[in-house]
This record gives C-alpha cells, sequence and structure tokens, in this order.
C-alpha cells in the first residue's frame, strides 16, 4: 500500500453565470454582493447594479467573481477607452466615471481614518491631473505564445501570469502607450524572442527609455533591430542581462540622464522666484508615474508645512531628493533620512547639480531599533515630512515625539497604514489632524495617494 499522500484537489468552481444586485463596493473599487451567505467581491461591477457573474474564486466564506453581462447598469457606468479593460490587469476602475472614482478614494480615506478614531479638520479637495496617458514608468511583461505565433507586450490579466493581448495602452505615456503592437511586433522578429521577459519603461521630461531584459545574450541581428526600432519612434533603448542597473545603452550617442523638473513655487508666481529644479535619475529608480500630480504634491506640501526662512526641516523617506531639494529652497536646513545608499548617494549628486548646499542626505534603515541611536535624531526640527512606502511609518514614530515640530505632513501609498499611523501620532504624539485628502496619482486603479497634516 502507498504511503503517499494524494495531491489535493483544487476545488471546481462553478460553471454557469450567478445573478446578482450589488449592495456596496469595496475599497479597491470591486462590487460587493451576498450569496449562500458567502461574501463575493465582483470585478467590473458598481453599487446598485444587477448583473451576471462567474466565480474566479470561492472558499467557505468569501468568494471572487468577474461580471459577464451587465443586466441593470448604475449611473456611474462609462464605457472604458481602453480595448484591453475587461481582461487586463493594469487598470480595475475604467468603467467608472472619473468624479465616481474620485469619491471612492475619498471615501476610502476618511473611512479607514475613522475606523482608526481620527477625522480631519479640513478634508482637502482632490488633487486632479490627467485621466489618460499618465503613467511615466511602468514595468511590461513579454511572452512569445507558442499558439498564437506571435509576442505578447503589457501588463498582466487580471488574477493570472498570461499576458494581456492588447495592441496600446491608454495610460501609459503616448510615447510608448500608442506602439504596443508595433514593439510586440519588433519583438517577435527577434531570435531571442523567448528570451525577453520584460521591459521597464522610463520616461522623462527629456527622454522616453526602454529597458528589454534578457536572459541570454542578444546577437549582431537582435541588437540592430531593437537599436532601429527605438531610433524609428525617438526612444532611448538599453539592455539589462543582469542587476537592474547594470544596464548597457544600446546606442551611445544616445548618451543623456533621465531628468524631471520640479517648480520650487506655483507657476503663477513671479519669474524672479519660479526656480526649477532637475532631478535626474536612472530607468530603475524609484519616481512618482504621474510628473502633473507629483509637482502639484510636493508645491502643496511646502504650502502645508508654511515654511520659514529660520526652519530646521526632517525629511523621512527622501529617496532621490523629490521633497527635500525643493524645501530647502524655503528653509534653512534639511535633514533627509533614506533607507538606500544607492538613492542616498543620487541625491547627493542632485543637490550638487541644483547647486543645494543646505540639505544633508542620510543613509539609515528607518525600520531598524538601531536607528533609534542615530544623532541625527537627537536634533531639533520645527517642521517633518514623511513619505514611506506601504508599510507606513509606525516603527520610527515614536523616535519623533522628543523633537515637538509644530507641523507633520504625512504622503501616503496607502490610507490604512496612515489612518494606523495618524491614530498614534494624534493618540501618543499629541497631534491634532488639521487636514487630509486623496491625489489622484493613479486614475483608474484602486490605488489611493494621500496626503495629511498634522499640528502640534
Amino acid at each position: 500500500m502507498s504511503t503517499k499522500r494524494g495531491r489535493r484537489r483544487k476545488k471546481r468552481l462553478p460553471e454557469e453565470a450567478v445573478k446578482v444586485e450589488i449592495s456596496a463596493m469595496s475599497n479597491e473599487g470591486r462590487g460587493i454582493a451576498h450569496v449562500d451567505e458567502r461574501t463575493v467581491f465582483i470585478d467590473q461591477a458598481l453599487k446598485g447594479e444587477t448583473v451576471l457573474f462567474k466565480y474566479t474564486r470561492l472558499t467557505s466564506k468569501i468568494a471572487e467573481g468577474r461580471a459577464v453581462e451587465i443586466l441593470k447598469a448604475s449611473d456611474l457606468r462609462v464605457a472604458p477607452a481602453c480595448e484591453a479593460f475587461t481582461l487586463c490587469g493594469g487598470c480595475s476602475l475604467q468603467h467608472m466615471s472619473p468624479a465616481a472614482q474620485i469619491e471612492l478614494k475619498q471615501s476610502m480615506l476618511l473611512d479607514q481614518l475613522q475606523h482608526n478614531g481620527v477625522s480631519p479638520d479640513i478634508v482637502l479637495q482632490p488633487l486632479l491631473g490627467p485621466e489618460y496617458g499618465y503613467r511615466h514608468k511602468a514595468r511590461l511583461g513579454v511572452r512569445y505564445v507558442h499558439k498564437k505565433e506571435k509576442v505578447l507586450v503589457g501588463f498582466r490579466e487580471r488574477n493570472s501570469s498570461f499576458i494581456t493581448e492588447t495592441s496600446r495602452c491608454e495610460v501609459l505615456h503616448p510615447s510608448v502607450g500608442e506602439i504596443i503592437s508595433e514593439l510586440a511586433d519588433c519583438i517577435n522578429q527577434l531570435e531571442a524572442k523567448r528570451q525577453i521577459p520584460q521591459i521597464e519603461v522610463a520616461v522623462g521630461d527629456n527622454q522616453t527609455v526602454l529597458v528589454f531584459r534578457h536572459l541570454e545574450a542578444l546577437n549582431d541581428s537582435d541588437r540592430k533591430l531593437l537599436a532601429d526600432f527605438c531610433e524609428k519612434h525617438s526612444l532611448v533603448c538599453y539592455l539589462q542581462a543582469g542587476k537592474p542597473d547594470q544596464l548597457e545603452l544600446l546606442s551611445p550617442q544616445q548618451a543623456e540622464t533621465l531628468y524631471y523638473e520640479l517648480p520650487t513655487v506655483p507657476e503663477s508666481a513671479s519669474s524672479a522666484k519660479n526656480q526649477k529644479l532637475k532631478i535626474e535619475f536612472q530607468p530603475s529608480d524609484f519616481i512618482q508615474v504621474n510628473p502633473q500630480i507629483n509637482r502639484q504634491m510636493v508645491l502643496n506640501a511646502i504650502d502645508f508645512l508654511a515654511l520659514k526662512s529660520s526652519d530646521r526641516v526632517l525629511d523621512l523617506f527622501s529617496g532621490l531628493g523629490n521633497f527635500s531639494l525643493s524645501m530647502a529652497t524655503h528653509c534653512q536646513q534639511v535633514t533627509a533620512v533614506e533607507g538606500s545608499l544607492v538613492m542616498v548617494k543620487k541625491a547627493r549628486d542632485n543637490a550638487r547639480l541644483n547647486n543645494i548646499n543646505n540639505v544633508e542626505f542620510v543613509y539609515a534603515d528607518l525600520y531598524s531599533d538601531d536607528t533609534l541611536s542615530a544623532p541625527w535624531l537627537k536634533q531639533k526640527y520645527d517642521k517633518i515630512l514623511l513619505d514611506p512606502p506601504r508599510s507606513g511609518a509606525a516603527e520610527i514614530l515614536p523616535a519623533l515625539k522628543k523633537m515637538q515640530a509644530k507641523t507633520i505632513v504625512y504622503v501616503s501609498c496607502h490610507p490604512a497604514t496612515l489612518a494606523r499611523d495618524a491614530a498614534m501620532l494624534v493618540n501618543e504624539l499629541g497631534y491634532g489632524l488639521s487636514k487630509a485628502g486623496i491625489m489622484n496619482m493613479f486614475p483608474h486603479t484602486g490605488h489611493v495617494e494621500s496626503i495629511a497634516v498634522f499640528e502640534k
């Protein structure tokens, strides 16, 4: 008798479509219904609609599904601009009107704050920008599909490893979004077409860069095909065989560093004060994907901090210096702390590039207990800016208590961790939440960027 255990069979999903009424919306923008005492989260369904859906996941308590037919549509429903919206995982809310998307995201932020026992004195007007063509940074999947005898380029399908078949992408910057099919055709001509798994897209104010990841060395013919394609479409081509920062520029004559510009004061201000900073970056570096929102966000942060020439400012999770360098033009001193040594070095380079001498860039792991004894934490700061990753800033917040900074501006990409940290700032550090609101950094997706202002 065999002692080997058989594999547990995956539960078969019902094949028939189920009719339901959508009673609410989830935080990520899925419709919520109830079937057989289960909560069902349904992609591409809106509150108030009657839909037919098919299950994509089923457990004893929770289920997920996808709407396959809209029997009764909501007034909030609009026609998606993208031909591949029903499949592509790059966007999740194109079926919802832009105004409804903003309302959903604002309510997501406020609900999270209230759930943690805090609420702002003032709800800020949403920060709005372009709804399409806004995305300047992306990672596209590439796959040769033998059955189709062609290469697909794009984002992955929802809840799948498959690449979405599409000819264009509406949210990507047009320099790439409008030529997806041509890009796929080019790769399909390569001998190494099966050895290119992804393309990194990075768009600066000066150029658009494509970084082709390749698992095997490319021959001269393939290299020429890529170089010719990029030259035809005014793109800069890099090859990446090793780590993300190990790049080979395919056409050396195109050597120029990517950059974006940041204003230090609103464009309506006098030209004498309207200094523009140049922030240089590499294709693999983290930058905000939506430059128009980023420029407004930086100016709003400066405004909310009410910076004075005598202020000393602490900038935590400072990256390339996106906030630090702009703030430095308004105050006496900025101490900018970042957990990536590579980014710290690049931020220092950007300070020198812009002739800014009143910023100290410090390398420190802001999630480590060792950081709590760092010399920069023992100094006094008048204002603080926080821009943490999705995990938030809870580990470093207790160290800020002794600083007694008058104002803290918190920029967040995840409402749940912002709300958790807001409760700590209010209940344990003695701050009041004076303002909070969303910034539409990622239109047509469930991602919520927000900003909150805490006053002592």
